[in-house]
């Protein structure tokens, strides 16, 4: 006779959590480290009760913001690789609803997160409850139906019995590579409190077999003639194989044939960059090195990628007269795109099967990819030295502020510092194994331009949505995976502004974190964007209203947290300041004043943005002639 175990819905959730374990490759372990929450009305009853009681092994850990809190479990995931995750439980109503961006967060970048939205009655009878969206024609919908679209799997729970099949289907979602993303479980607060008698089958301990998906033979047949049919190959090393661990394969073939290696934001650090035929970041973010293979082209193999637009240049990278493609990924329909030969696998087997049958083929290349990467390196070395004039300052982005303006900044800030100086500084200050994370603003492009992995997977570009706010909270979430290395948050004062409130939940647990922040007064990447389509600087500098640029002490606010901080205006102190950063227990911040428009620019690549087509401004006129232009070398479907 089946034993029964009577437990509330809640209670019965977190036993349940606690006995999912993930085997790969033969090594097993827990799937669920633990829970990030913040209680409130419709959980604190509920799974905080549960969790209080009995939270059996998982973390439980207090976050500051919703959205910051889900951010860190991202990061978590993606720096496990996807093999192990955290929940994360909100209140009904704006606690859950300020879930949603985090959970479009992690839909964009295919990554595991369970999340744990307080939801209304199911009863009905106390309707509205505090915080509860009235819908007059819908009396099922509330706030938590806007995260269906975020979701790889839905489901509200309005009975106990319907968390049984909910959850398994729900484990099954974010442990398939193929559909590996963000799970929403919803539950009634009413029941989250209500008992069952549960099947103890049910709490069994439970392994999610992560097996390889191996292509057909007719895939890799097609493969490797397509591959042998070209002359200028480049493999495009997307996000996939990083969660693959195809790093080695990757470099074995590379190496076979002379296959240059570039990287999306999602795949850089799968091979560390002094590779010898790893070329660095493609595309808009791209490095010289990697839009010129990318340039020559006959034949693009895309590993791992979805092909997103600033790896694609907006679709205008490649040259369709010659180049076709080949596309490995677990999810087919990504294998589909731009008409290329499809291969549905993993990417570490079928990078293996495909080198079995490319021992006698080799690229013309030859030198070009050592060429290449020399002028790249040559070029970050004169980005390393970029110096501020006075009197005749050029700046390295399109779309300029005017030297009285520069001039401005200069006095007001304090610096004379360029941010490719700072950046550069750091990666060459900070200990090998660091991890630096970043999503927004000017700092992506100069992360993957710039940025030198010499160890595998230490590095986290959150570029599937770019969400401002990520790389504070990220930085905790990475901490907590590897809580023996340095992590390092590089954001801009902008992003900064948006969101750091985990900062302050790195403090509280004990969980260093060191930020850099890159501090310009403005919203200067999208200042960037506006200038150089032939706009003004509009509404996107740090001025007061009688125009006057901030100058906001941002070390003081991390220093009333309890961080240790850093004020930093030269190469010099930057580097005193990392060195000291090194030796601290605790979090801390330094506060880096740099010039605008000091940033890395594009390389032989482009952004479709939308441009007025009608203004009054000749330079907004011949942008838009600009961008039809370019449209007619972009891929139609």
């Amino acid at each position: 006779m089946n034993r029964k175990i009577r437990l509330t819905t809640a209670q019965a959730l977190v036993k349940f959590l606690n006995q999912q374990y993930i085997s790969i490759d033969g090594v097993e372990k827990p799937f669920v480290r633990g829970i990030f929450d913040v209680f409130g009305h419709g959980n604190v009853l509920g799974i905080g009760q549960a969790l209080e009681e009995d939270p059996g092994h998982l973390e439980v850990i207090q976050g500051k913001n919703e959205q910051g809190m889900s951010h860190a479990a991202i990061a978590y995931s993606k720096q496990k690789l996807r093999t192990e995750i955290f929940g994360v439980t909100a209140s009904a109503g704006p606690g859950s609803a300020n879930m949603i961006t985090a959970a479009a967060t992690a839909f964009a970048n295919n990554i595991p997160v369970l999340f744990l939205p307080a939801d209304t009655f199911a009863t009905r009878q106390p309707d509205p409850v505090l915080q509860q969206l009235e819908i007059e024609n819908n009396g099922a919908m509330t706030t938590n139906d806007s995260f269906k679209p975020v979701s790889r799997y839905w489901d509200r729970i309005q009975r106990p019995e319907q968390l049984m099949s909910s959850l398994i289907r729900a484990f099954e979602v974010m442990t398939n590579p193929a559909t590996a993303g963000p799970v929403t479980i919803c539950i009634s607060q009413d029941v989250e409190g209500e008992a069952f008698d549960f099947e103890e089958e049910f709490f069994k301990k439970r392994i999610h077999y992560i097996d390889r998906h191996v292509p057909t033979k007719r895939e890799i047949d097609s493969a490797v003639e397509r591959i042998k049919e070209s002359s200028y190959p480049v493999i495009i090393v997307g996000g996939g194989a990083r969660y693959s661990q195809a790093g080695e394969s990757l470099k074995k073939l590379s190496e076979l044939c002379n296959i240059p290696l570039v990287e999306t934001a999602a795949g850089k650090s799968t091979v560390t960059y002094d590779f010898t035929n790893n070329l660095g970041g493609t595309g808009i973010l791209g490095t010289s090195a990697a839009n010129k293979a990318i340039d020559k082209a006959d034949l693009i193999i895309g590993i791992g990628t979805r092909y997103t637009d600033f790896t694609t240049s907006s679709k205008t990278a490649f040259n369709y007269e010659q180049t076709k493609f080949l596309n490995i990924n677990v999810s087919r329909p990504q294998t589909y795109k731009f008409d290329a030969v499809s291969v549905v696998g993993d990417a570490k087997t079928s990078i293996d099967m495909i080198y079995q049958q490319l021992t006698d083929y080799k690229t013309l290349f030859e030198t070009d990819l050592q060429n290449w990467k020399e002028e790249w390196n040559q070029e970050r070395e004169r980005l390393h030295n970029v110096t501020f004039n006075r009197n005749n300052f050029i700046p390295e982005i399109k779309g300029q502020f005017d030297q009285k303006t520069m001039n401005e900044y200069a006095d007001v800030l304090n610096t004379e510092f360029a941010q490719t100086d700072a950046f550069i500084t750091i990666n060459d200050t900070v200990a090998k194994d660091s991890i630096p994370v970043a999503s927004a603003g000017s700092l992506p492009g100069d992360m993957q331009r710039l940025w030198n992995p010499v160890v595998p997977y230490a590095y986290d570009l959150e570029y599937g949505y770019s969400c401002m706010g990520y790389e504070v909270s990220g930085s905790l979430g990475v901490k907590i995976a590897n809580p023996d290395r340095e992590i390092y948050a590089m954001v801009g004062d902008g992003s900064f502004l948006m969101l750091h409130s985990e900062f302050i939940t790195s403090l509280q647990y004990g969980y260093k974190i060191n930020v850099m922040l890159f501090d310009n007064s403005g919203y200067g990447c999208i200042n960037n964007l506006q200038m150089g389509h032939g706009s003004g600087s509009y509404d996107c500098e740090f001025r007061t209203k009688d125009h006057k640029i901030m100058a906001i002490d941002y070390a003081k606010v991390a220093e009333g947290y309890g961080a240790k901080v850093y004020r930093v205006s030269n190469r010099k102190e930057l580097i005193d300041a990392i060195e000291d950063a090194k030796m601290q227990t605790v979090s801390t911040l330094i506060d880096i004043k740099v010039l605008p428009k000091t940033t890395s620019d594009g390389y032989n690549s482009w952004w479709h943005v939308g441009v007025a087509e009608v203004s009054k401004k000749e330079s907004i006129r011949e942008a838009f002639k600009e961008k039809e232009e370019m449209l007619k070398r972009a891929w139609k479907y």
